[in-house]
């Protein structure tokens, strides 16, 4: 059965019906209205939540009175983020309409410059001369090896199926490990991708001087400013709005698959939209921050295991329907080897920044990710430029931090991160930093706000083709599925890239667009960047 072709859609008569307010849903509805001019009021998000963005989030704690939180923090690249940048270099940005968001994120890394200088430390709390990446000729061979490798005969293995135990206590997977965050037992398909991708980096990584960021947390910088543009196009937002399910048909003489009609929850009732000749729906699949829990300085988030919130339903729903919408089970069936536990300190002072600062070297937004290799929990941070959100009151400051092994026993609280309050997180950290003569005072002026993920790494799990679903389904007349768990060729999940391209693609799919989508950046294929790391690796 060869794929139908589908005609383009008549862009003003159209109606788009977006199921999802996260990046990949508002890029989608952007690149409705800029690049296929469909006229805006046509374009309907319907959002579970009250908010828009996903797990782009930036806002106040929900378990304490002026304190700050956001889940997970990213860190951009030019040379990578090409879907991403064409789609904010139209966006005005949060303080200046003159400019936009692209030109806001420019102007701010030509003034706060990444050079980490403290990018791992031990458990003397020495930093350690990272530029040595520690590679041996087995690991060289290793990483060859992965990197011409075809996906379809990596299939389903683990990183660990690639490399030795040596290959994991270098400095080079100590940093690309948290930097990325990957674990010996993710994908080796998505490893080899990054590998590609991110090349670039490969002779920085110590240092993470490729590393772009936005002025303020990704919320503030990003989702505010597109979601403010979305509202004066005349988007219709409806929050508060939970689909369900979805009903299709399928055409016995053209094979043609279409999306026939939503059930929608709101206000205490169900409604039925039908899905008219004119109309598209684009789904949003899975979610890296469902079932997310919050706690503060004295108690410990819980971790839901048995999926309380609809961030997986909807598409476990859909894929009972046709063997090739994907098999969302390979992603959210295994928590414990996804889950996270993120932290956001909020300080009524500089104290301990300022003792940070003078132990690094490096000022607020220069650094990068700090990591305690040796430490139980494995404990991350990252001091951004301060302020990192856009209401936070002068003489306030955060920084944000991560466990990646939460279940073991802490070096100095001794239980799991899983069980700790965030006073005794807050401990930890400041023993691993060798701060203990401050510890009392820190203690006493800082609101800690933990997050546990049931799911964050859930999109890097050990996959088979047809796990993830193609952006838009063969036969499909009328429908596609963004976020982080389709398919896209190349590309790497885990990064607002991801669900923007797939969000572009869709849209150029259904309607005759007159503009490129830009290729995917390969490291190989520029001659200067292979070469460089090519030396890097074998240096």
């Amino acid at each position: 059965m060869q794929n139908i072709k589908v005609k383009n859609y008549d862009a003003q008569n159209a109606h788009l019906w977006i199921i999802g307010g996260g990046i990949a849903g508002m890029a989608a509805a952007a690149f409705a209205i800029r690049d296929a001019k469909v006229p805006p009021e046509n374009i309907h998000i319907l959002e579970e939540l009250n908010l828009t963005g996903g797990a782009m989030d930036g806002a106040h704690s929900p378990n304490a009175k002026h304190a700050w939180v956001t889940r997970g923090g990213r860190m951009l690249t030019d040379e990578t983020y090409l879907c991403l940048w064409d789609l904010f270099s139209s966006i005005p940005s949060l303080e200046n309409p003159d400019i936009s968001v692209r030109e806001e994120c420019l102007q701010f890394n030509q003034h706060i410059k990444t050079h980490a200088q403290a990018r791992l430390i031990d458990a003397d709390h020495q930093i350690l001369d990272a530029e040595k990446l520690g590679f041996n000729t087995l690991h060289r061979a290793q990483i060859l090896r992965l990197l011409t490798s075809k996906e379809d005969k990596i299939g389903s293995r683990r990183i660990d199926e690639y490399f030795d135990h040596s290959f994991f206590q270098t400095n080079f997977w100590r940093m690309w490990r948290t930097t990325f965050a990957f674990q010996q037992w993710h994908s080796a398909i998505e490893l080899r991708r990054y590998f590609l991708r991110f090349m670039q980096e490969l002779p920085r990584i110590h240092t993470l001087a490729g590393i772009k960021r936005t002025k303020y947390n990704q919320y503030d910088s990003m989702i505010v400013p597109l979601q403010r543009w979305l509202t004066q196009q005349g988007v219709d937002v409806r929050f508060a709005h939970y689909v369900s399910d979805a009903d299709f048909e399928t055409n016995p003489d053209t094979q043609e698959r279409r999306a026939t009609r939503l059930h929608v929850h709101h206000s205490g009732a169900i409604e039925q939209i039908e899905l008219g000749a004119q109309d598209i729906a684009l789904f949003t699949l899975g979610s890296i921050t469902a079932d997310s829990r919050y706690a503060g300085n004295n108690d410990v988030p819980a971790l839901i295991r048995d999926r309380l919130d609809h961030g997986w339903t909807l598409w476990q729903t859909l894929a009972d329907k046709a063997t090739d919408f994907g098999r969302p089970m390979s992603f959210y069936g295994n928590i414990d080897e996804h889950k996270w536990e993120s932290f956001t300190l909020t300080m009524s002072d500089d104290v301990l920044l300022n003792r940070i600062i003078e132990y690094t070297g490096n000022q607020p937004g220069t650094g990068a990710l700090m990591t305690w290799y040796q430490s139980a929990w494995h404990l991350s941070i990252v001091v951004p430029a301060q302020p990192h959100f856009a209401d936070l009151p002068k003489n306030t400051y955060t920084l944000w931090g991560y466990g990646f092994q939460i279940d073991q026993i802490g070096d100095y609280i001794k239980k799991p991160m899983s069980e700790a309050t965030g006073t005794e997180i807050l401990t930890e950290l400041v023993k691993q930093l060798g701060f203990d003569d401050i510890l009392t005072h820190v203690l006493s002026t800082t609101q800690v706000t933990t997050a546990m993920m049931p799911y964050a790494s859930a999109l890097f799990a050990c996959r088979k083709p047809g796990d993830r679903p193609q952006v838009v389904p063969k036969n499909s007349g009328n429908f596609a599925f963004l976020g982080q768990f389709v398919e896209l060729k190349d590309d790497v999940v885990f990064t607002v890239e991801y669900s923007v391209r797939g969000a572009m693609t869709a849209i150029y799919h259904f309607f005759e667009v007159d503009h490129e989508i830009p290729d995917i950046y390969n490291g190989l294929f520029d001659p200067k960047v292979g070469l460089k790391a090519l030396e890097t690796v074998f240096h």
